[in-house]
């Protein structure tokens, strides 16, 4: 049989009426992105490696693996469905030409490519919406991060980023 533990408190979570780490409701985080693209700093210093008319995608400063992309509009929206027909075309499009970017620069085995939209699905910037392109292959989980809580990668977000320039679709658009 199944137990249950109620737990009212937690419907304050739910409503919005309170966050966790005591944010208040409402209250609008500045995207880290949004920052980074006003730094005035060039994109091998941002390891931005693609950018297009209205989307780009950078390397994650936070990477699962090695050549971990994020592909996102310039423009800080939190959900799909606020963007643009015209950034939603881009937005697929830029991640088809990431996957085929990852393929080319380091042959995984597979990829992961999804979002998560808001905090309570694991997104970190909830603000702004970014799609994960993670090259993945068979047994890239090890003891390190299962007993350790560490990952080891064996390349800088630096050599990642112009590795997969060298290897972004010719055919794709670029400013």
């Amino acid at each position: 049989m199944l137990e249950r533990i109620w737990s009212g408190w937690r419907a304050n979570y739910v409503d919005g009426t309170a966050r966790p780490g005591g944010d208040e409701p409402g209250v609008a985080e500045t995207s880290p992105f949004i920052e980074l693209l006003g730094s005035g700093k060039s994109d091998e210093a941002t390891h931005i490696v693609h950018r297009g008319p209205l989307v780009f995608a950078i390397m994650n400063l936070h990477p699962y693996t090695s050549g971990h992309l994020l592909v996102l509009p310039y423009r800080e929206v939190a959900d799909l469905a606020d963007l643009t027909a015209d950034e939603t075309t881009e937005l697929w499009s830029t991640v088809t030409d990431a996957v085929a970017a990852v393929r080319s620069a380091y042959t995984p085995d597979g990829l992961n490519v999804g979002l998560n939209l808001g905090r309570p699905a694991g997104g970190s910037v909830p603000t702004h919406v970014h799609v994960h392109v993670v090259p993945r292959w068979t047994g890239d989980s090890n003891f390190m991060s299962s007993i350790a809580n560490t990952q080891t990668l064996p390349e800088s977000l630096s050599a990642g980023a112009a590795r997969l320039r060298r290897h972004w679709p010719s055919s794709s658009t670029s400013t």
